[in-house]
């Protein structure tokens, strides 16, 4: 079959409406009515962290009033061997006690809640990243992080799995927690553990029995306030490696010397009158 001869630029009866869109250029994030225009996982990551920080901060602080509350509840248990305590003194104490472990108690549920929308939401921003799927679905996720006993040893792999994706890691690599992440994990068992034996702990009857459930308290709460800590430099980490670095956060530098690098060839001679 010949090939048509060319007859010139197309013409068209009207002007065309394909083309650009008659507006000024901006980012397509901005244009309204497109996909583009959702909120992507990856920008929900640090307004949660930002949230996160504050509240893991207030309960860590929180937990160690509660348990410097029953620390001096138990002093005053070992001074009531002996002599008899003021009235007004053991009713400050225990106005504390209850104030402290009832704000903790109840604050605990938030920063919980928080760091389970900010995990999921860290997964999808890395898998998003990475552009495979999450390891696994997100019942198995809350399994892992809600159930007792089942979280104890499930715990560790749901955030293995999110350093490994956060990392960029091979999808078919075996993860390799962190220091940071055992540590957390670590926290996580002595806390759990702790809690439990404090619970079974107050059901036994005696003397002792209480001021010994007075020290478990304490301790327990001393470890859900170092668990806070942790959890909130785990975030951290995680939401700075999600999120592409700051221009504000880089350094200028300049180079003084180099050492090592070969000498440059020299220039090659221009003849008399050459034109520049």
């Amino acid at each position: 079959m010949a090939a048509e001869p060319y007859s010139g630029p197309p013409s068209y009866p009207v002007p065309p409406r394909w083309g650009f869109p008659n507006l000024v250029w901006r980012r397509p994030t901005a244009v309204p009515g497109t996909a583009s225009g959702e909120v992507r996982p990856i920008d929900r990551v640090p307004v949660l962290a930002r949230s996160l920080g504050t509240i893991l901060w207030t309960f860590a602080v929180l937990a160690v009033v509660a348990a410097g509350s029953e620390i001096w509840r138990y002093i005053l248990l070992v001074q009531s061997r002996d002599s008899a305590l003021n009235t007004s003194v053991v009713a400050y104490s225990d106005a504390i006690v209850v104030t402290a472990g009832l704000l903790t108690t109840i604050l605990s549920l938030l920063p919980a809640g928080l760091s389970v929308w900010w995990l999921l939401v860290a997964r999808h921003a890395a898998a998003d990243e990475s552009g495979d799927d999450p390891p696994r679905p997100v019942w198995q996720v809350l399994v892992g992080v809600l159930v007792p006993v089942a979280n104890l040893p499930l715990a560790l792999s749901v955030v293995g799995e999110l350093e490994h994706a956060v990392l960029r890691r091979p999808r078919d690599a075996r993860p390799k927690p962190s220091r940071l992440v055992l540590a957390w994990w670590g926290a996580w068992l002595v806390n759990w553990i702790l809690l439990a034996v404090t619970i079974i702990w107050r059901l036994r009857p005696g003397v002792q029995a209480m001021a010994d459930s007075v020290v478990l308290v304490a301790i327990t709460d001393l470890t859900a306030a170092g668990l806070a800590i942790v959890t909130w430099l785990l975030i951290r980490r995680f939401s700075d490696l999600l999120m592409p670095i700051a221009p504000d956060r880089l350094r200028n530098l300049r180079v003084l010397k180099i050492d090592g690098a070969p000498e440059p060839e020299p220039h090659t001679s221009r003849p008399v009158g050459a034109a520049r």
